[in-house]
């Protein structure tokens, strides 16, 4: 078995290929997943019970509901909800490839995740230093790029790579609606050489190895973002 582990008999190019495919898959999802939990997060501090109930509904639906469930939902939903456009408005029918169904989908469930690490986060800081900033004559914008972001990425840290480690795995899920990801790679090579159990154990310390180097990452962020910060001890 261990000689089959390592000897990949012609499919370590397909390996690397679903790797590469899921690390793309897994970043473009987390980075677009964060800017939708920083909007519903800010949405949800507005000052607009409509918008409040929106982001509301949309964070309880997404917490209550299964990710296979929602994943096949969202990635039969879209490619109806986009055929049903293109034949109202008489375009050329436009088929959503698994890769961007994938990434949407990704980042439309771990978004409401998101949103409720970043609202805990605005919440843990002061208001007076917002007044205060926009006392010094800062708009909203520079208030929120120089005085809140940098304070709620710092509280955020620790939700932030939980959600990721939780993104990582479920990008396995994708593979379901057809995606060449690693998952799908290690299965195709192990059903060909009548060794699934290897081929998937391979896969499972790829997938550890991208979590590791993940958690190095987020390890120097968390440094970045408490530098000049003394916490009290209790």
């Amino acid at each position: 078995m261990m000689n089959s582990l390592f000897h990949l008999e012609g499919y370590g190019g397909l390996l690397l290929s679903g790797a590469w495919m899921t690390i793309k898959l897994s970043l473009l999802s987390f980075f677009c997943a964060m800017l939708l939990g920083v909007i519903t997060a800010l949405a949800k501090r507005a000052k607009s019970t409509t918008l409040y109930l929106i982001t509301s509904a949309y964070t309880t639906l997404i917490r209550g509901v299964p990710d296979l469930v929602l994943m096949l939902l969202l990635f039969y939903g879209i490619q109806s909800w986009v055929g049903d456009v293109c034949m109202y408005f008489g375009w050329e029918y436009i088929v959503i490839d698994p890769f961007h169904a994938g990434v949407i989908t990704l980042a439309f469930i771990y978004g409401a995740y998101f949103s409720e690490t970043f609202r805990g986060a605005l919440q843990s800081i002061p208001k007076g230093q917002i007044e205060a900033a926009l006392a010094y004559g800062l708009t909203n914008i520079q208030s929120f790029r120089f005085v809140i972001f940098p304070q709620m990425m710092r509280l955020s840290i620790p939700g932030i790579s939980n959600i990721w480690q939780v993104m990582i795995k479920a990008t396995a899920l994708v593979s379901i609606i057809g995606l060449n990801d690693l998952i799908n790679a290690a299965v195709e090579a192990g059903k060909s050489t009548n060794n699934v159990f290897s081929f998937l154990l391979l896969a499972g310390a790829m997938y550890l190895a991208y979590t590791m180097v993940s958690n190095a990452v987020f390890s120097k962020l968390n440094r970045y973002f408490h530098v000049g910060i003394k916490e009290s001890k209790s």
